[in-house]
């Protein structure tokens, strides 16, 4: 058995309600790490070209990573990976929590769910057994509602350690929005792309893992190098006191600050009411405590609680909102009441939807409703105005369930546009179909050209974020690891050198992705290949690790072109080629010509042709030629 593995796949047929183990060696995992590796070989090798999304034959793969469950700070997450039907093309989310630890400790690295069950089911994986589960009693109930039905049936009522996890979908899942999540554990998402929808068309509730107490499968090759990392993060949590004190949440202020908040649908880059909302706000009115993921120290997820406000309570039990969340429906809606953002979270937690995109797709309709193009006769007579909180939660909850005007922005923001029609496509801010998340491609242009080819659709994680390499510093010198010719650019320029910069931390990031890493600790890039090579065993350097990353990337662009992406689709919404009129950002626009050239150098460096496809020459470089033939 490999070292930072258990060497099992467990597959699961819906459809015949049978299970069974693919054993894969140490070549499998050098290939493909875990993640999105894992996930980018098995949706390419096993879904059939150009079926729908919702298609049985859709693969739903639950990948963890060598690092999954390795006792130090950030190792509490686990990708899972489908045919998107947000974008038609490669689906790709990760969720934190517990849940990704406890399959390894169950023994197995992955799960691939094939088919779809007759009626709605769930799996339960216990102490080496496989059950296929009625869950036609947990149909449409919320996905708080399901866990503590879950452990009540399963009598384990704890949250403590041991207990069961769970990964489930609620409504909107069920529902097929296309942009439902899946929750890990009630309060930790993958909620991108939309997989909770895939989850909800094979009939699947839930995936509900214990493992044997005290037991673990996974053997690491140098614990006390491993120990030693951990002792070193919990030495230095006041490199990462912001994230403990206020979550992602607090990095609203300094975003606004610089003229890169998006506000009212990306129009604006300020919001002036975003001290109402931000994390420090939080922290001293409605947070009640921190919360965290497996063996990590830095107990950054919010926990909020509100017993009685206009908009109802909030249960501290759905955790609270980050900073993606209060951005999407506090500055992009132009609301500055916290409560009915934090009311918001606890919503899309309790539906099972992502946040980042219902909050643009809202946006993107009150800034229709505000142009004319659409009235409330199409709204269901809701007001949708920026600034309307009650209205945003209303048309929050007709999304989950699909009713009325709900029915059309559960499509997601682009086939939305493409409904109403009468321009309303110009205000669709979204790449290759996926809403853009809460940062601003003219604070940062080299993000705006990681949206632009992002393998998933419009995406900030596997992505560079170009403030934090404008100077000399580790930042820089990390990535000088990767490409020796890396120097500090600012953040609002896009060259050929900026393209360099993008090719250089995206593909270190999709080697994040695989890994399933946690990015925000403050892990130099030398500390993970250490890590990594403390779990597997390995002697590889970092260009070696970013080398598995830049297969994933690659076989995922790989998966797009053959379900009929186009390079020409490779670009940013209008609007960012249009200069702030105001604020620190005043003046600055994307330049359409610079993305394009860019583009252009990202592919030449990846070993793409001018049309954005892998040469079969780069594939045989990195030993995937087999892509060629999917």
């Amino acid at each position: 058995m490999p070292y930072g593995y258990t060497g099992k796949i467990l597959r699961i047929d819906l459809t015949n309600r049978k299970s069974e183990i693919e054993n894969q060696d140490d070549a499998f995992y050098r290939a493909y790490l875990g993640g999105r590796g894992m996930i980018a070989h098995y949706l390419l090798q096993e879904i059939p070209r150009g079926i729908d999304a919702f298609d049985p034959r859709n693969v739903l793969v639950f990948a963890a990573g060598p690092l999954t469950g390795a006792a130090v700070s950030g190792q509490g997450r686990n990708g899972i990976g489908a045919k998107s039907p947000l974008t038609n093309g490669f689906g790709n989310a990760e969720g934190g929590g517990y849940w990704g630890a406890e399959l390894k400790r169950a023994g197995y690295d992955g799960i691939i769910v094939t088919g779809r069950a007759e009626k709605p089911a769930y799996v339960w994986l216990h102490d080496g057994a496989v059950e296929f589960r009625d869950a036609v009693h947990l149909w449409g109930k919320l996905v708080g509602e399901t866990e503590d039905a879950l452990r009540a049936e399963l009598g384990d009522p704890s949250t403590s350690s041991g207990a069961i996890r769970t990964a489930l979908i609620g409504p909107a899942g069920e529902n097929r929005v296309r942009f439902a999540g899946i929750a890990n554990d009630r309060t930790h998402y993958a909620g991108r792309n939309g997989l909770g929808a895939v989850m909800g068309s094979k009939n699947l509730k839930g995936i509900v893992v214990r493992a044997a107490p005290g037991k673990s499968q996974m053997q690491i090759a140098n614990p006390a190098g491993v120990q030693a990392l951990a002792k070193w993060m919990g030495a230095n949590l006041d490199r990462v006191a912001g994230l403990h004190d206020h979550g992602t949440a607090g990095f609203l202020r300094s975003l606004h600050k610089s003229g890169g908040l998006p506000t009212y649908n990306f129009r604006d880059g300020q919001f002036d009411a975003h001290e109402k909302i931000d994390g420090r706000t939080m922290s001293a009115t409605i947070l009640v405590k921190q919360e965290t993921c497996f063996a990590c120290a830095v107990r950054c997820k919010r926990v909020v609680e509100v017993k009685e406000s206009e908009h109802g309570s909030i249960d501290p039990l759905y955790g609270g909102p980050e900073y993606e969340t209060i951005g999407a429906f506090g500055s992009m809606n132009g609301i500055d009441d916290l409560i009915a953002v934090a009311k918001a979270n606890e919503l899309c937690a309790a539906y099972g939807l992502d946040t980042i995109s219902p909050g643009v797709t809202i946006a993107f309709a009150m800034e229709c409703f505000e142009r004319g193009i659409i009235t409330t006769k199409e709204t269901d007579g809701i007001e949708l105005r920026f600034g309307n909180a009650r209205g945003m939660l209303q048309m929050l909850r007709k999304i989950a369930y699909r009713e009325g005007f709900g029915n059309v922005l559960a499509e997601g923001v682009a086939r939305a546009a493409q409904i109403i029609g009468r321009g309303a496509e110009e205000f669709a801010m979204q790449v290759h179909g996926q809403e853009i998340p809460m940062h601003e491609p003219r604070l940062k242009m080299g993000l705006g050209l990681g949206y632009a080819i992002s393998p998933t659709g419009a995406d900030h994680n596997h992505n560079i974020h170009d403030t934090g390499y404008t100077k000399e510093g580790a930042s820089v010198d990390g990535l000088r690891l990767l490409d020796p010719a890396i120097r500090p650019l600012p953040a609002n320029e896009l060259s050929a050198d900026k393209a360099r910069m993008v090719v250089a931390e995206s593909n270190w990031m999709h080697l994040y992705d695989s890994a399933v890493m946690c990015m925000f600790l403050p892990y130099s890039k030398p500390q993970v290949t250490t890590l990594l090579n403390d779990v597997l065993g390995w002697e590889l350097d970092a260009p070696g690790y970013a080398r598995i990353g830049e297969r994933a990337a690659t076989l995922a662009r790989v998966y797009n072109l053959r379900e009929g992406w186009d390079a020409r689709d490779d670009v940013l919404p209008k609007r960012f080629f249009n200069a702030f009129t105001s604020g620190p950002l005043a003046g600055t626009a994307v330049s359409q010509d610079a993305l394009s050239a860019a583009t252009q150098e990202y592919y030449r460096l990846m070993g793409w042709d001018e049309t954005g496809a892998p040469t079969r020459a780069r594939l045989r470089e990195l030993n995937v030629e087999w892509g060629a033939e999917r």
